[in-house]
């Protein structure tokens, strides 16, 4: 009964999203306050309808109700209650029906929240967002339906993917697709502003809190992936370049120089028709995320399909609504407003360069995950684009990119002089050249790159440091003022300090782990002991465990470090329904760094035995998790919130007629 009434309201939700793309547009074209108010219920009402939708998937999940087939694939009845819960989105068909429930809360959100929303723009935007939902549900509906009914019933199910039954991977696919499906708010605002012709630092305000949303969840989301890879492949590195992989950092790149265009939009009027490409562009490259995962055309644990019916349906997607919004760009954008000028050496110079460098980076990973599909197209030869392309290609861009992080606060708005930045920025320069030299000094000439590296990471944190106490006049006004100071700062602020100092954490971590991890690989037997450095493990025992629905080799090591003496434990589990295998490693984590332990196939010389010190990586998911809460620091930002008069006192105006270029 639940899959009937799940279905009936996907059916129900898609018939309303037909509706929601239609009615209001005419009403903004029209000035039709009751067809765009009918729009506006018309979000909400979907938005409840895959709600229930979604909660109806849920329910056959829990109660392992394997007369469907999505169930009877994804589930097993010895897994965890937590996993049959995760399993809702563990494949294709509940994934996607996720993501459309977040695109139809979205659109709800949109249109009950949207009361300083100017009134043509929102039933725009809501009518852009209904368009997505109406390609989505029919995807859903049409090739992937999640309430196919499986006759005969099963006895029991197939199981969940068992690299997927870990608490980090049913958070990574919620938070990946808030970021994904976040983008696609900017985009409606995009498309409707491009339609309108009009944009103005109202409308950048509007945008901003929904595209910093999907930056936070999207940064946040990334990371889990890249922490769960890190202790649940037992392979001891934290990201591979792997082509989905990539497909998550491309709109995380676009998306972080949509946020900063759509600042400079909002305080200086510039950047006009930039930061309306971008938000076409990022949210274009999420849909492109979603056809490398569903296409079937990449092999990769991250996968979730491998029919070509549903890449081509997706594919036709991300050519229509890029496609159309690129068109409309085209012949619009020429007629827009340039917006106000500034010079090289100023705060929109510097947020300028940064977005030329993001965009580079952005095409530079495009080309590496790309390249490799279009050579298989074309002649059937399977290459590979790994770790030394990205070294040779994308290092060298990013690296500029950081460099121009600090400064870029710094600068006043329209003009300022070199002389003047440099006085302000002289103290972290010379820390960061100090750190430099003694790492250098210290490690050889040979980790020079390194030292770089961490001496880039301390530029960037104290560098946001420097613009709390540059606002505060530490030092230079009485401490009851400073302190006052302090209280007024505005949140965004704060969210941006705590932004780049996150940032300056994964630089450093990253440039430690990548040229300072060292690694053995042994054959050891209980009472062993091996040496790496300054670790020393011994095999303590190994023993048979049993999980819910695991069996598991379970290896127990004593582990000396310096002074500090613990206890690690490393895992092979095995799976019996699916019959596969998973590793999951001992890690004990400080400060300096972590002592990864993880064990391998069994021998009748021993047990294979992978030890790793990783220098400061745990730093990389620290800056993560700093760079997120900044972001959500700066949501609460009330300045976020301000826009145009409450619905109730605002009348509605005829579109508007297009600006003269300048």
């Amino acid at each position: 009964m639940w899959g009937e009434i799940g279905h009936f309201a996907l059916i129900l939700a898609f018939v309303l999203a037909i509706v929601q793309s239609v009615v209001p547009f005419i009403g903004a074209a029209r000035a039709d306050p009751a067809l765009m108010a009918f729009g506006r219920a018309t979000a909400i009402w979907q938005a409840l309808f895959v709600a229930i939708a979604f909660g109806c998937l849920i329910e056959l999940f829990v109660g392992l109700e394997f007369s469907y087939a999505i169930v009877a694939q994804h589930t097993h009845s010895t897994q965890p209650l937590i996993y049959r819960f995760a399993g809702t989105w563990g494949n294709h068909e509940g994934s996607l029906l996720l993501w459309v429930l977040i695109l139809a809360v979205f659109g709800g959100a949109v249109a009950w929240f949207g009361d300083n929303l100017r009134e043509t723009l929102q039933a725009r935007v809501l009518a852009v967002q209904g368009l997505i939902g109406v390609a989505f549900m029919a995807l859903l509906l049409f090739t992937s339906n999640p309430f196919e009914r499986l006759v005969p019933a099963a006895l029991d199910g197939s199981e969940l993917n068992p690299l997927l039954q870990d608490p980090g991977l049913a958070l990574h696919p919620p938070l990946l697709y808030l970021g994904y499906v976040g983008f696609s708010v900017a985009f409606a605002f995009a498309v409707a502003a491009l339609i309108e012709g009009r944009v103005d630092a109202a409308w950048a305000r509007w945008v901003r809190p929904w595209v910093l949303a999907a930056w936070v969840s999207l940064t946040a989301g990334i990371a889990l992936g890249s922490f769960w890879a890190y202790y649940e492949l037992g392979w001891g590195g934290w990201w591979f370049w792997d082509p989905v992989e990539n497909a998550s950092l491309m709109p995380w790149l676009l998306g972080t120089a949509l946020l900063h265009s759509a600042l400079v939009l909002e305080r200086r009027g510039a950047l006009i028709s930039w930061t309306i490409l971008l938000g076409i562009l990022t949210f274009s490259l999420s849909l492109v995320g979603t056809f490398l995962v569903r296409s079937g055309i990449l092999t990769s644990v991250h996968a979730f399909a491998v029919d070509a019916e549903r890449g081509v349906f997706i594919l036709a997607m991300i050519i229509g609504f890029t496609g159309a919004a690129l068109a409309l760009f085209a012949w619009r954008a020429p007629t827009m407003k340039s917006g106000a000028m500034f010079g090289a050496v100023s705060r929109e110079g510097g947020l300028t360069a940064n977005n030329l460098f993001l965009m580079a980076a952005t095409a530079t990973v495009f080309l590496g995950t790309f390249y490799p599909v279009v050579v298989d197209a074309v002649n059937g030869d399977k290459i590979s684009v790994g770790p030394p392309f990205y070294a040779i290609t994308f290092v060298p861009i990013v690296i500029p990119l950081l460099l121009l992080v600090t400064p870029g606060p710094m600068l006043q708005w329209k003009k300022d002089r070199l002389p003047a930045l440099w006085q302000r920025l002289r103290w972290p320069a010379i820390a960061a050249l100090a750190l430099f030299a003694i790492t250098v000094a210290f490690s050889g000439l040979a980790d020079t790159l390194a030292a770089f590296g961490l001496g880039l990471g301390l530029w960037l944190v104290l560098g946001a440091l420097l613009l709390l106490v540059r606002r505060a006049r530490l030092g230079a006004a009485a401490g009851d003022s400073s302190l006052r100071l302090l209280r007024t700062t505005p949140l965004a602020v704060y969210g941006m300090v705590m932004a780049h100092a996150g940032l300056g954490l994964m630089t450093a971590g990253m440039s430690a782990m990548t040229a300072w991890e060292t690694s053995k690989v042994v054959t050891m037997t209980p009472g062993a002991t091996e040496t790496l450095g300054d670790i020393q493990v011994t095999l303590s025992d190994v023993r048979m465990t049993q999980g819910p629905n695991y069996q598991a080799e379970q290896a127990l090591f004593l582990v000396r470090r310096g002074s500090h003496i613990f206890e690690l434990s490393s895992e092979r589990r095995a799976y019996p329904v699916s019959g596969q295998q998973t590793t999951e490693a001992g890690i004990h984590a400080e400060i300096r760094g972590n002592t990864y332990v993880a064990i391998g196939e069994a021998s009748a010389d021993g047990l294979v035995v992978r030890i790793y010190n990783h220098p400061l990586v745990g730093w990389i998911w620290a800056g993560a998790i700093l760079m997120s809460l900044g972001g959500c620091v700066s949501l609460g930002d009330r300045r976020l919130r301000v826009g145009a008069p409450s619905r109730a006192a605002r009348t509605v105006t005829p579109p508007p007629v297009m600006a003269p270029a300048e």
